[in-house]
């Protein structure tokens, strides 16, 4: 089956090469280009895509303005090509909040160049996007969180949850830390994001959730009732503290492909936390944590993977279960009650 792919941008940079590079793909289709939203919607009036890549900041209407009017008439995968900067990462949030199911990022200096070189990301997006379920997320606005822990200690723990995710990690992210009062674990995270993202992704999880959250810092101690979201960049691991842990983050090689890695993180976590930890692996393409959970497994952590049914792209989770790395499969509604009764 061929995925029908429109790419919305004001840059004709932009739409000649990302439309060269994913008509050179097998399987993939572009089946228009605009320039602006209002003319993507008399095209797509006319033909309706698989997949929209759509970038943010545009002549006549904002694409977060579009990016809602898509799913309100039709929820349609949707990729936000957007710039590495402060603003475009606090509007990509945005937009993944409204809907959209991935980011690639785009440099705001050297873009042909970039897309050119590394444009392998954008093809990976759409097949994941394309092949990806409809969202099974609860609404913001509909959730309802468990009450608040009574008296949670503000000291660093010596219990940890360790969680790892890619495609369509942000949403369940949101849904998961958003119904989970404080807890007496700290939580650690690894979202495959570009750099300048986490911040901006981790500063909005801080606004909407019972605990604290926030990019993690190298040496940051691992607290209770907090959860410290790994850097664009860099990879996160466990250390220890005594009895407790810190994090450390680093830079070094991308892992299965990533930086930051869940197979960095869960191994870390393995070695110094052992029966201590609980792992998480949730929705996302590929096989990164895999391993990392089948070692925390194996040292007498608890592991748990979201099931097949609530995942945007099952590939991370189905991985993990193959390997025999995987003690529970549950949907997404009950990853907040597994980590709060562990913790």
């Amino acid at each position: 089956m061929t995925i029908r792919v429109l790419i919305v941008d004001d840059s004709a940079v932009v739409r000649q090469v990302l439309s060269r590079r994913l008509s050179g793909a097998p399987g993939i289709e572009v089946i228009g280009c605009a320039a602006d939203p209002l003319f993507a919607m008399t095209q797509m009036n006319r033909q309706w895509p698989d997949v929209v890549v759509l970038d943010i900041e545009m002549p006549r209407m904002d694409g977060i303005t579009f990016l809602k009017k898509i799913m309100a008439a039709r929820p349609t995968p949707v990729i936000i090509c957007s710039t590495l900067s402060q603003r475009g990462a606090r509007a990509t949030m945005e937009a993944l909040a409204a809907g959209a199911a991935s980011v690639v990022p785009k440099p705001t200096t050297g873009l042909k160049t970039f897309l050119e070189e590394d444009s392998g990301d954008i093809v990976t997006a759409v097949r994941a996007a394309a092949a990806g379920k409809a969202s099974r997320l609860v609404p913001a606005n509909e959730r309802r969180p468990l009450p608040a822990a009574p008296d949670p200690p503000g000291t660093t723990s010596d219990r940890v949850v360790a969680i790892g995710t890619s495609t369509g990690g942000t949403q369940a992210l949101e849904q998961v830390l958003t119904a989970l009062p404080p807890v007496r674990s700290g939580i650690v995270i690894v979202q495959h994001m570009p750099e300048k993202f986490t911040a901006a992704f981790a500063e909005r999880l801080d606004g909407m959730c019972p605990m604290s959250v926030r990019e993690a810092g190298n040496g940051d101690p691992v607290v209770a009732g907090t959860v410290l979201v790994a850097p664009g960049g860099r990879h996160l691991q466990l250390v220890g503290d005594g009895a407790h842990f810190r994090v450390k983050v680093s830079d070094g090689p991308p892992i299965n492909r990533h930086r930051p890695s869940v197979d960095v993180l869960f191994r870390s976590v393995a070695k110094v936390a052992g029966p201590r930890a609980l792992g998480v692996i949730m929705t996302g393409m590929g096989d990164d944590g895999a391993r990392g959970l089948l070692e925390m497994r194996q040292a007498g952590a608890l592991t748990v993977a979201q099931d097949e049914a609530t995942c945007v792209v099952h590939g991370m989770p189905k991985e993990a279960v193959r390997l025999g790395a995987v003690d529970r499969e549950v949907p997404l509604s009950a990853i907040a009650e597994v980590i709060r009764t562990h913790a």
